[in-house]
């Protein structure tokens, strides 16, 4: 009996020193303390070089050739050092779609936004923003719609175009677009490739409307829609669906309000598009200082808002002017009653 305790006493010491010795081969695994793992990162990030790209040094050292640069093989630029590497002849893009939002604005690290002098301002609030005064412009503009050797194309706005207005003069103002008719729910595209820039709404006009800044230097504006189907640094490319045609804002009837801007002024749509045949007219177009001659036009005459007790005669005598010529330039006779708020053409 006594010898059967001891065996069993050797056989318990015995296994436990199996244990122990087995237990020297695995490694301890020991926590560490986050708060100083953290601190060692961020001491880490401190010492990190930051790059990033200087717009403000970029425009100002910006100078080319011409105003579409998107389409120009021999660009006179001045380089600046960024993280964005460019050819020497080449302009090479580079839209990334990282938005950061101040305040009402918005901030899009994509060159090609600002790779235009009077490109640099984003306001998506308004949709012109550039200042631009067609008195003083004097230059021939080069505009390269698009080029399918580089990936950039076009597209109609709709499949198909039937105009119901053309841009002009009617009912007493400026039509500063052309219907094109639909009906309400069919798909709009957007025409060249770019990017959001205003995404709204306008009860007493345009109704439920986008803006899209392109790359070829041109802005259209898609008016009367019934869906908005982008949102604001949105990028698209040309027939990418943008939005669902219909009849919101001033209007009579489904259409899509089609605008082509150039610094921020409208001008025909037809000089580039043949909508009857659903074709773009040619790969270039030419912005002449006689583009804008109507906007030219209006921004010289003049025109007095009616006041409480005022009449024709009243304003003609202020003016130095006939009331005949009153009524001519305002398609009125000299039995027309004037509403208060009411503007009159006087030169």
């Amino acid at each position: 009996m006594r010898y059967s305790i001891l065996f069993v006493v050797f056989c318990i010491n015995l296994s436990i020193g199996v244990l122990n010795a087995n237990a020297q081969i695995f490694p301890k695994i020991i926590k560490k303390n986050s708060n100083t793992q953290s601190s060692a990162v961020g001491q880490e990030r401190r010492n990190i070089e930051l790059r990033s790209f200087d717009q403000e040094s970029y425009l100002k050292t910006l100078s080319s050739v011409t105003d579409s640069i998107i389409f120009e093989n021999n660009v006179q630029l001045g380089r600046v050092k960024s993280i964005i590497s460019e050819d020497q002849n080449i302009m090479i893009w580079a839209p990334t779609n990282q938005l950061i939002k101040v305040s009402e604005q918005i901030q899009i690290d994509s060159i090609w936004v600002t790779a235009y002098e009077y490109y640099s301002a984003w306001d998506s609030n308004k949709i012109d923003i550039y200042n631009f005064d067609p008195k003083t412009f004097k230059d021939t503009v080069n505009i390269q719609l698009y080029d399918e050797f580089f990936g950039y194309n076009w597209k109609m706005p709709l499949e198909t175009t039937p105009v119901t207005s053309p841009y002009g003069y009617r009912w007493r103002r400026w039509h500063y677009g052309t219907d094109l008719d639909l009906n309400t729910g069919d798909p709009v595209y957007s025409g060249f490739d770019g990017i959001v820039r205003v995404k709204s709404y306008d009860r007493y006009g345009y109704g439920y409307y986008i803006v899209v800044r392109h790359k070829n230097g041109l802005e259209t504006l898609y008016g009367h829609l019934s869906k908005q189907l982008v949102d604001i640094g949105q990028e698209v490319k040309a027939g990418d669906l943008i939005g669902k045609g219909g009849s919101t804002g001033k209007s009579t009837g489904s259409h899509l309000h089609y605008e082509l801007r150039y610094r921020g002024l409208a001008f025909d749509p037809q000089k580039v598009y043949d909508f009857s045949d659903n074709k773009i007219l040619s790969q270039n177009y030419l912005i002449t200082p006689a583009l804008f001659g109507n906007i030219v036009q209006a921004r010289t005459n003049a025109y007095h808002k009616v006041k409480k007790g005022e009449n024709l005669g009243s304003i003609a005598r202020k003016y130095g002017v006939s009331v005949s010529s009153l009524t001519k330039l305002n398609g009125i006779s000299t039995r027309s009653i004037l509403k208060i708020g009411q503007n009159l053409r006087v030169r």
